[in-house]
Order: structure tokens, then sequence, then C-alpha cells
């Protein structure tokens, strides 16, 4: 059975519909709460991979919340073992401050539904190669990251031009958020702090115009997600049917 870590920073911030696909394949997940316990000294020994999901902190906030310097240096050991590893808005801000590039704050947040574009590069990825020239997907991220040197640059929008970037064969940065289904972005409009930050941003009625977005846009989202995250999976050398992409 493969073995894999999951990095949380808040309780609402979950694998989402990576979760069921992980579990068909047969993978234990061991996630390591940080917002419960700050101090976690988790290890990479004996598991095979690893996921870092979002959060509403910064990067740069490592001199007052330790556990983020702990997800470097695991992050660090993560690509020097060679193993998958898929970060996810914070956690792909993480991987690429591992590999030295500047994380900073975007010009303007991106919360809702945006278009995102798949680069050139993008068209020879496992992962994203088959987005079309643009797709709605979800974000919620007030911060971006230059792309790291020796990295491929995957995916663009006209907000945050650095939306995914690949490292290696198995190393995944994506701002955005391909994880979440619809019950998932309904809790995260009821998280209080997440409705100030949106009331703050562009007003309440934002709020009602991303549930209505939701409804539009949630059916392909799917679609992509299951796809991208069966070829992540799939770096993992497990041979299963379910795994195997339909082809066009």
């Amino acid at each position: 059975m493969k073995k894999l870590l999951v990095f949380q920073h808040v309780a609402h911030e979950l694998l989402g519909t990576l979760n069921p696909l992980l579990k068909r394949a047969g993978f234990g997940i061991r996630y390591v709460n940080f917002a419960r316990n700050r101090d976690a000294q988790p290890s990479l020994d004996g598991y095979d991979g690893l996921i870092v999901l979002g959060g509403p902190m910064s990067v740069n906030d490592s001199h007052r919340l330790l556990h983020l310097a702990t997800e470097l240096k695991l992050i660090e050991d993560a690509m020097r073992r060679e193993v998958p590893v898929l970060g996810i808005c914070l956690g792909a801000q993480l991987i690429a401050k591992t590999l030295g590039a500047a994380v900073y704050r975007n010009p303007e947040k991106e919360i809702g539904w945006y278009d995102v574009s798949p680069t050139d590069d993008a068209s020879s990825d496992p992962l994203l190669m088959e987005l079309q020239k643009t797709e709605k997907i979800f974000q919620w991220h007030g911060e971006t990251f230059d792309i790291p040197q020796t990295t491929r640059h995957l995916a663009f929008s006209s907000l945050c031009a650095n939306q995914a970037f690949r490292y290696g064969a198995n190393v995944y940065g994506f701002q955005f958020h391909m994880e979440v289904d619809e019950p998932m972005i309904q809790r995260w409009l009821r998280v209080p702090e997440n409705q100030r930050e949106i009331a703050t941003l562009r007003g309440d009625r934002h709020i009602e115009q991303i549930y209505s977005e939701t409804a539009r846009h949630m059916a392909r989202l799917g679609e992509i997600s299951e796809r991208v995250f069966r070829a992540f999976i799939n770096l993992f050398g497990i041979e299963k049917k379910f795994l195997r992409l339909p082809s066009r």
C-alpha cells in the first residue's frame, strides 16, 4: 500500500476531490494538521509522496509560524527523495520558495472563478495536457510567486501570470484550487473570516456571485480535476484500471 503525507493548515482546506481517488487507488493517508499542532515534526520516512494544502497565512510568515520552516525542509527532503509532490495554493508557494523563488503579494486578490489558460509547455505535460485554451477554475489567494528556475511554467491567468509549474518529473505547484467541490466551496463561504475578506474586497454581493458561478462551472471543473488528479496518482506507478485515462 502506498502511503501519502498531507500537510493541512486550516480545518476547511482538505484534499477534496483528491480524497476519493486516492482511497480508490489504495493509498494510506496521514494528515499533519499544523493548525492544531504547530510544533509537529513529521518525517517522510515510510511515505511515498507529499501533498501540501492551502491556507490563509503567508509563506513569508515563517519567523512567527515556525511550522512553515518545517514544511520547507520536508519539501526539500521530498524533492531529494524524488517522490511525487503536489502543492496547492499556499503549498505551491512553499514549493516555489523551497526552489529559491520569491513569494509576494499579487496586485489583485483572486477569489472566485477565473479564466486560467495553459502555456505551450502544458500541451506536453502529463497532468495538464488536456486543458482547453481557457478553463474556469476556482481561486482564493492574495499572494503569488515567481516561476522557479529549472521548472516548467504551465498555466496563467490575466490577474496572476504564474498559476502552475512543474519541477522535474513529479513535483507540481498549483496556485488554483482544482480540488474543490460544491460543498467544499459552500463551507469556505460560511467561514466568518472568509466572508469578511470577500466583503472588504468586493462587497457582500460577491458571495452571491460565487454561489451562482459555482453552479455553472462545477461540472466542468469536476471533469478536469479527475483527469488531472488521476494523472498525478499515476506518478506513483500504480497500475489500476480506474486510473487509465480515457482516450479522446
